[in-house]
Formats: C-alpha cells, structure tokens, sequence
C-alpha cells in the first residue's frame, strides 16, 4: 500500500511546534521546520553557556543573524544532485550545517583534545632518554581523563560550539552556491571535481577568516594540561579567554595563526567537501548503492581520511602557532618544527586526528543529510 507524505505520521510534540509556527505570517512549512532547527542549535549553544558565560554572547549575535538570514534576499542554495534546484534556502541550509557541526563537535571533542597535545607535546630530557608525557591516542585520552578529571575532555567545547556555528554552517551554507557559481547557472550534469575542490577551498578561506577568534581560544584551553599546586590558569573559561587575549595582545591577538589555519581550514574543507561529494557521487553510481545511511557513512569516511592525510602538516604548524606565541609566524614554526623535532612532526597525532576527522565527518554528514530531508519533507 502506497503511503502519501501528507498522511505520514508526525511526532505530536513537532505537529504541535509546527502549527504554532504555521500561525505566524509568512510562515510555510519548510520555514517552520527550519526555525525548529535553528532553535535546536540554540539551545545545543546555550547548554555549552552553563559550562562558561561565554556562549551567551554568541546566543545573541546568532539570533540577530538568523534573523539577517530570514529577512535577506531568498538566497537559494544550487543542488548539483541530479541538476535540480533546491528548495533549501540558504538560512536552512546554514542552520542545518551549523547544527550538525555542532551537534558532531560535541561528541568528539574528547579526540580533538587528544590530538592538540599530542601536537603540542615537546620533548623532555631524562637521563639522555626523550621522555613523551603523552604517548596515542588512547593513552593521552587515559593520562588526560586520570590527572585532570573525565571533564577535562571537553575542555574548549564552548569555543569550539561558537566555531562549529560560524565556521561549520558558512562553509558548509555557501558550498553549493559558490560551486553553482563557479560552474554557471546553466550548467547540467556531474560538477567536475576540480571545481568542488575550488568551491571548497574558497569557502574554507571564508568561513575560517570569520571563524579565527574561535578557534584561537579552543586551542589555548584545549592545550592548558595540569598545573602544579598554586599556579593560576591563564583563563577560567573562553569569555576570560578572549577578554584577556584582548586587555593583554590586542585585538589582532585573535587572529592569531590567521595564515596557517587559513592554509589549514580552506584544504581540509575542500578535502573534505569534494570528496565526500565526489565518493557520495561514485557510489550512487554503483548498482545497489542509494542514498542512505550507508552511502552517507562511507562517503563521511573518505571526506575524513582525505581531509587527514593532506591537512595534517598545516593542522600541526596551526596547533603549535596558537598554542605558543614564541613563534614569529608560519614560517619560522615550521622551520623550527623540523629543526628540532624532525618532518615526522607534521604527522603527530595522525592516528587521533583521523579517528577525530573520520568520526567527526561521520556524525556530521549523516546529521546533515537527515536535517535536510526533514526539512524538504522528504
């Protein structure tokens, strides 16, 4: 028996979330169901403001946005998929990346934490032995959670909740207009990847320039490790953090790291959007494959490997420039990188940043791909 979509069944508390939406003025269906989303992201934000004030000051200027974003010009977001349009605006599409890096960032946090003091770790001379505090993945999560509590695993969550929002849902958002721009509104058929990639790095550079204050102050909390007994910390939380960074460096302090991450940011995006779009697209070719859960996974897992693999040299030289200030600028940390600690250095955390990016790529691409069809109504 063929079941319609209008007699699909709804969840009462949504059918009732819904209606009331519905009563306001030039509110449609998709719009509603965008609001609903956009109003998950706030209180995914506002349940990181417990943990420090901080994100409160985000609450607002992200509510002011959505409002820009609703009263804008319609801007509509260009689906290669299949040659047709989609039905998406970019407010929708920007709250559902926003939401679903968010959503992915909160659960893998612990890894990514993992992973800044990997890279960050130098070594310490014992007996003419070099002495490694933190030695994998498992152990620095272990060494981590046994000397400063299971909840220093999250230690950056707020800042990197702000960066996930701005960072996540520009990206992400502009992905699929720059990509239509770049190949022309008449253009029909498969978009070629080295467009993809270029649509990728562009909106990297973009987002990431927006995004830079947030990712500084996640990398100075992230690398802050146990401190002996009547040694302050230098922040108490990322509203300390960025106030402090300004009072005592400047404004421009916050853009701290701006040419490497820039370099990191536009690569891992192109990286991992156009092959996540481009192995998405191979496998929808493949007798059998549709698009579903499966599809999504395995596509998310080649965006993370990928994104990995060519990122990993610039995400250690951004990790180590904004962790320490000693460093003149991009060049001189990656000299000295070498210098003292050989080229392997470039790959330090490999194993955690890609069980962080594979994760990280898994949980937000299926997140992504499930907020979109709730909101089309698919």
């Amino acid at each position: 028996m063929t079941v319609t979509r209008s007699s699909r069944a709804e969840s009462p508390n949504w059918a009732t979330v819904q209606r009331s939406l519905l009563l306001l003025p030039g509110i449609s269906t998709t719009k509603a169901k965008t609001v609903f989303f956009l109003f998950l992201l706030f209180f995914l934000i506002y349940f990181s403001s417990l943990l420090s004030y901080s994100g409160k000051t985000l609450l607002s200027a992200f509510l002011y946005l959505t409002g820009l974003l609703f009263s804008g010009f319609g801007l509509r977001s260009i689906m290669s998929h299949h040659g047709g349009k989609s039905d998406l605006s970019f407010a929708a599409t920007f709250g559902c990346s926003a939401f679903a890096a968010c959503f992915a960032e909160l659960c893998t946090i612990p890894l990514d934490t993992a992973k800044v003091r990997l890279q960050l770790q130098k070594s310490a001379a014992g007996d003419g032995v070099a002495i490694l505090k933190y030695k994998g993945m498992l152990g620095t999560v272990a060494t981590i959670a046994r000397e400063e509590g299971l909840t220093a695993l999250w230690k950056g969550i707020t800042p990197g909740l702000h960066r996930q929002c701005l960072y996540g849902g520009l990206r992400i958002g502009m992905y699929e207009p720059v990509k239509s721009f770049f190949v022309g509104k008449d253009f029909v058929g498969d978009v070629p990847l080295s467009k993809k990639i270029l649509a990728g790095l562009t909106t990297g550079a973009l987002a990431i320039t927006v995004a830079n204050p947030t990712d500084l102050v996640k990398v100075r909390l992230q690398s802050e490790g146990k401190l002996p007994p009547g040694v302050p910390r230098r922040y108490s939380g990322a509203l300390s953090a960025y106030s402090t960074i300004v009072r005592q460096e400047g404004v421009g302090a916050l853009w701290t790291g701006l040419g490497p991450n820039i370099a990191r940011n536009a690569i891992i995006n192109a990286a991992e959007l156009a092959s996540y779009d481009q192995v998405k697209e191979t496998i929808l070719k493949i007798p059998g494959f549709t698009d579903n859960v499966v599809t999504h996974i395995l596509s998310g897992l080649g965006a993370g490997f990928f994104a990995v693999c060519i990122g990993s040299p610039v995400d250690v030289v951004k990790s180590r420039m904004m962790g320490d200030s000693t460093y003149k600028n991009t060049l001189d940390c990656f000299v000295k990188t070498l210098k003292n600690d050989g080229p392997l250095a470039f790959y330090k955390g490999f194993i955690p940043n890609f069980g962080r990016l594979g994760s990280w790529n898994v949980i937000m691409f299926l997140t992504l791909e499930q907020a979109k069809k709730f909101i089309r109504g698919d």
